[in-house]
């Protein structure tokens, strides 16, 4: 593979930064990680550094490139919400830790993809957005049936509502797991926390993320800082990984 890829994570006007993020690259595949520990649960950022080092294991332990995408990506999350519960099984419910999250896996010219909650990904070529995952949230429900519209969800009174993540409950949360979406050269597959997408909207992150002639790394804190300012001086977390695919 030929690729290009940055990643980014800032603090914020928040105290501290629950957020974690990695690419793992290898010669037959690669993937992008990005987890949003929940702030008003007891340690998320312990959710989310462990959900990411069960799923990099995977990883890396695995055949490349995988032989069945979907499956690894349902057994990588199962696998990191069994964890996630298991270090706060001692914990009252509702200070348990929790995270939400989103995975993107790159092999053989298309991308696969997984989420949990409103941790985005977004598919992008030539400026604009092919693709992008839909939150597991009310709001996003209320968009869907046309109730809402999208500028009116980002001031929606139950804009933070997720519906499902890894931790808490015991049993596996819902989750969003796509077909594969093919490549093309430029494209660029961008998976963030809802830190950054909710300070911008998706016209300005294909324009910004596809800009020609700039490193991808520049364009991804570009990014980051007009959400950061944006959401200023309440901005939480902005975390995100950015893949340019160049070629096969």
């Amino acid at each position: 593979m030929e690729i290009e890829y940055a990643k980014v994570s800032a603090v914020g006007d928040r105290q501290d930064n629950q957020d974690r993020a990695a690419i793992v690259v290898a010669e037959d595949a690669a993937i992008m990680l990005v987890f949003d520990g929940m702030g008003g649960h007891s340690d998320g950022a312990r959710a989310a550094e462990t959900g990411l080092r069960i799923i990099q294991q995977m990883f890396t332990s695995t055949q490349l490139p995988v032989f069945d995408p979907q499956g690894f990506l349902y057994m990588a999350l199962s696998r990191a919400h069994d964890e996630v519960v298991r270090i706060g099984a001692e914990l009252p419910v509702d200070f348990r830790p929790r995270a939400t999250c989103a995975i993107c896996l790159i092999q053989e010219s298309g991308t696969y993809w997984a989420h949990i909650g409103d941790s985005r990904i977004y598919h992008l070529r030539n400026g604009r957005v092919v693709s992008r995952s839909r939150d597991h949230s009310h709001v996003e429900v209320l968009i869907q049936e046309g109730a809402i519209s999208e500028e009116e969800a980002l001031d929606h009174p139950m804009r933070n509502f997720v519906e499902c993540c890894i931790g808490g409950d015991a049993p596996v949360p819902d989750m969003t797991i796509t077909a594969r979406h093919a490549l093309e050269p430029g494209d660029v597959l961008l998976a963030c926390t809802d830190g950054l997408w909710s300070g911008v909207g998706d016209d300005t992150i294909a324009k910004t993320i596809c800009t020609t002639g700039e490193p991808l790394a520049e364009n991804l804190m570009a990014l980051s800082l007009q959400a950061m300012a944006t959401n200023a001086p309440y901005s939480d977390n902005t975390t995100a990984t950015a893949l340019r695919w160049i070629a096969s």
